[in-house]
């Protein structure tokens, strides 16, 4: 078995920035109400013709790529996380293209809100394996594309941008992907998702539907409850069986859902809010690209140290949640 690490991060946001005020004028809402309740003051938007989650995700991939002067050509797996693609067959394929790894095998992973950390368990059993030795993680979607900007209950919430982490394999006493811990339950799939309505026939003599997928629909308070109770008991047994607790933790990164979330996840862990990251009130609600987004922002600003313990939780869509701790070692 070999080890794993993240050796170089990245990310990139659109330029258009949306405040609170710029949504009241929307939707019956006020910066005040928007704050209050989720903790976010502006959010980022992928506009103008043919953008794509493409162009955000070779952004961030690029930025880690060159902080390291990394060939693109040394890349042997791309993952990119991701529940907006511009291509419903997949949309890594195109970034392999975009950025010249020619010699990366690539796919897309979806997993919502949990797609990064799905993306960083995913990649570090394909270099413990010995399959690969260096793999390139993206979390990146432009959930505006498919919000209902008539939905005040939504519309706050959901931001664009794109994260990178690029992962290579190392000797084994060096591995800092110290262990995870992944949860579904479909039963409750229907609390946050982007359904598919068939509305009409299209080949009548063999009863053959058709339709459309619909914007982002969220029931509030059952996403809330799920996240409050799952995730800390996720992080928990996580914890327990790498024989470490809460006090052995440096830095709690989580998916930057909501600050009531956030805030309630801290107190149930007994953590102090200056080790819970978060960029949450500039960005929104950015799914699979939060995760790395606000770790990239962390390292830029020099919040990690080496040697430091991280753990880091994602939860969402599917509905689907988990745990990775990860030891920094850069």
């Amino acid at each position: 078995m070999q080890g794993a690490q993240i050796i170089s991060t990245g990310s990139a946001v659109p330029d258009v920035c949306i405040n609170n005020k710029e949504i009241s004028q929307i939707v019956e809402t006020s910066d005040e109400w928007i704050v209050t309740r989720t903790g976010i003051e502006e959010r980022r938007v992928l506009t103008g013709a043919n953008k794509s989650v493409v162009d955000l995700a070779y952004y961030a991939a690029i930025k880690a790529l060159n902080k390291i002067q990394m060939d693109p050509l040394e890349i042997d797996l791309i993952i990119l996380a991701t529940s907006s693609p511009n291509d419903l067959f997949g949309s890594a394929s195109q970034v392999q293209a975009k950025i010249g790894a020619t010699r990366a095998v690539a796919f897309d992973l979806t997993a919502a809100c949990s797609g990064f950390v799905l993306a960083i368990v995913t990649a570090a059993q394909f270099i413990q394996n010995g399959s690969y030795k260096n793999i390139l993680i993206i979390g990146a979607d432009v959930l505006s594309k498919w919000t209902d900007w008539s939905d005040r209950k939504t519309c706050i919430l959901f931001g664009d941008g794109a994260g990178a982490a690029i992962i290579q394999a190392c000797p084994r006493e060096d591995n800092a992907i110290l262990g995870f811990q992944l949860n579904t339950n479909g039963e409750q799939y229907n609390e946050l998702s982007i359904t598919y309505r068939e509305d009409r026939y299209s080949l009548k003599t063999f009863k053959i539907f058709q339709g459309q997928f619909q914007y982002i629909s969220m029931n509030g308070k059952e996403v809330y409850k799920f996240a409050v109770s799952k995730v800390p008991a996720s992080i928990t047994k996580c914890l327990k069986a790498l024989h470490l607790s809460m006090k052995d933790v440096d830095w709690l990164l989580l998916h930057q859902a909501n600050t009531r979330i956030l805030q309630a996840i801290g107190n149930r862990l007994s953590i102090d809010n200056s080790k819970i990251i978060s960029n949450l009130s500039k960005y929104g609600n950015t799914s699979a690209a939060s995760i790395p987004l606000a770790l990239d922002e962390a390292l830029k600003k020099d919040r990690i140290a080496k040697e430091d313990i991280i753990v880091i939780s994602g939860f969402g869509a599917g509905l689907t949640w988990g745990t990775v701790v990860i030891k920094w070692k850069c």
